[in-house]
Protein backbone atom coordinates (compact mmCIF):
# COMPACT_ATOMS: atom_id res chain seq x y z
CA UNK A 1 0.00 0.00 0.00
CA UNK A 2 2.83 1.82 0.53
CA UNK A 3 4.29 1.64 -2.69
CA UNK A 4 0.84 2.90 -4.19
CA UNK A 5 0.77 5.83 -1.84
CA UNK A 6 4.54 6.91 -2.97
CA UNK A 7 3.50 6.65 -6.73
CA UNK A 8 0.79 8.92 -6.59
CA UNK A 9 2.81 11.35 -4.74
CA UNK A 10 5.57 11.17 -7.20
CA UNK A 11 2.58 11.72 -9.48
CA UNK A 12 1.20 14.76 -7.90
CA UNK A 13 4.42 16.33 -8.12
CA UNK A 14 5.21 15.54 -11.32
CA UNK A 15 1.79 17.39 -12.09
CA UNK A 16 2.34 19.83 -10.02
CA UNK A 17 5.77 20.90 -11.83
CA UNK A 18 4.33 21.01 -15.51
CA UNK A 19 1.27 23.36 -14.06
CA UNK A 20 3.98 25.55 -12.30
CA UNK A 21 5.91 25.37 -16.24
CA UNK A 22 2.91 25.80 -17.71
CA UNK A 23 1.95 28.96 -15.81
CA UNK A 24 4.94 30.24 -16.43
CA UNK A 25 4.94 29.71 -20.23
CA UNK A 26 1.47 30.87 -20.86
CA UNK A 27 1.76 33.60 -18.47
CA UNK A 28 4.36 35.21 -21.05
CA UNK A 29 2.09 34.81 -23.71
CA UNK A 30 -0.25 37.84 -24.91
CA UNK A 31 -3.83 38.25 -25.89
CA UNK A 32 -4.99 41.26 -27.68
CA UNK A 33 -9.02 42.54 -27.16
CA UNK A 34 -10.73 45.17 -28.69
CA UNK A 35 -13.60 47.40 -28.47
CA UNK A 36 -15.58 49.78 -30.89
CA UNK A 37 -14.64 47.78 -33.90
CA UNK A 38 -11.35 48.24 -33.09
CA UNK A 39 -10.98 51.79 -31.94
CA UNK A 40 -9.85 50.59 -28.41
CA UNK A 41 -7.33 47.66 -28.22
CA UNK A 42 -6.26 46.08 -24.64
CA UNK A 43 -2.69 43.42 -24.65
CA UNK A 44 -2.47 41.40 -21.56
CA UNK A 45 -0.20 38.65 -20.68
CA UNK A 46 -1.64 34.95 -19.53
CA UNK A 47 -0.85 36.49 -15.85
CA UNK A 48 -4.13 38.62 -16.70
CA UNK A 49 -2.16 41.56 -16.49
CA UNK A 50 -2.87 44.39 -18.95
CA UNK A 51 0.27 45.47 -20.92
CA UNK A 52 -1.13 48.29 -22.94
CA UNK A 53 -3.88 50.02 -24.01
CA UNK A 54 -4.20 52.42 -27.47
CA UNK A 55 -6.89 54.24 -28.50
CA UNK A 56 -7.59 55.84 -31.71
CA UNK A 57 -7.78 59.82 -31.50
CA UNK A 58 -11.10 59.40 -33.57
CA UNK A 59 -12.83 58.07 -30.41
CA UNK A 60 -11.88 61.10 -28.53
CA UNK A 61 -14.50 63.08 -28.07
CA UNK A 62 -14.49 65.62 -24.81
CA UNK A 63 -18.02 65.55 -25.23
CA UNK A 64 -18.86 61.70 -24.54
CA UNK A 65 -15.91 60.59 -22.23
CA UNK A 66 -18.37 58.31 -20.95
CA UNK A 67 -18.23 56.05 -24.50
CA UNK A 68 -14.64 56.20 -24.36
CA UNK A 69 -14.50 54.96 -20.59
CA UNK A 70 -17.24 52.17 -21.76
CA UNK A 71 -14.82 51.27 -24.63
CA UNK A 72 -11.47 51.03 -22.31
CA UNK A 73 -13.91 48.55 -19.71
CA UNK A 74 -15.01 46.63 -22.48
CA UNK A 75 -11.55 45.85 -24.10
CA UNK A 76 -10.22 45.35 -20.42
CA UNK A 77 -13.04 42.76 -19.65
CA UNK A 78 -12.35 40.98 -22.75
CA UNK A 79 -8.56 41.14 -22.92
CA UNK A 80 -8.77 39.56 -19.24
CA UNK A 81 -11.45 37.12 -20.55
CA UNK A 82 -9.11 35.28 -23.28
CA UNK A 83 -6.38 35.61 -20.85
CA UNK A 84 -8.36 33.59 -18.23
CA UNK A 85 -9.48 30.95 -21.05
CA UNK A 86 -5.44 30.73 -22.44
CA UNK A 87 -4.39 29.43 -19.26
CA UNK A 88 -7.55 27.72 -18.15
CA UNK A 89 -7.24 25.80 -21.68
CA UNK A 90 -3.47 24.92 -21.37
CA UNK A 91 -3.71 24.06 -17.71
CA UNK A 92 -6.63 21.81 -18.84
CA UNK A 93 -4.37 19.81 -21.27
CA UNK A 94 -2.47 18.94 -17.77
CA UNK A 95 -5.08 18.18 -15.45
CA UNK A 96 -7.18 16.40 -18.08
CA UNK A 97 -10.00 18.92 -17.21
CA UNK A 98 -9.98 18.10 -13.48
CA UNK A 99 -10.60 21.22 -11.14
CA UNK A 100 -7.79 21.59 -8.72
CA UNK A 101 -8.24 23.13 -5.44
CA UNK A 102 -6.22 26.04 -5.03
CA UNK A 103 -5.12 26.24 -8.23
CA UNK A 104 -7.10 29.78 -9.76
CA UNK A 105 -7.30 30.06 -13.78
Amino acid sequence: MAKGMGNLLKQAQQMQAKMAKIQEEVGARTVEAAAGGGMVKVVANGRQEILSISIEPQVVDPDDIDMLQDLVVAAVNQALKEAGEMMAAEMGKVTGGIKVPGLTL
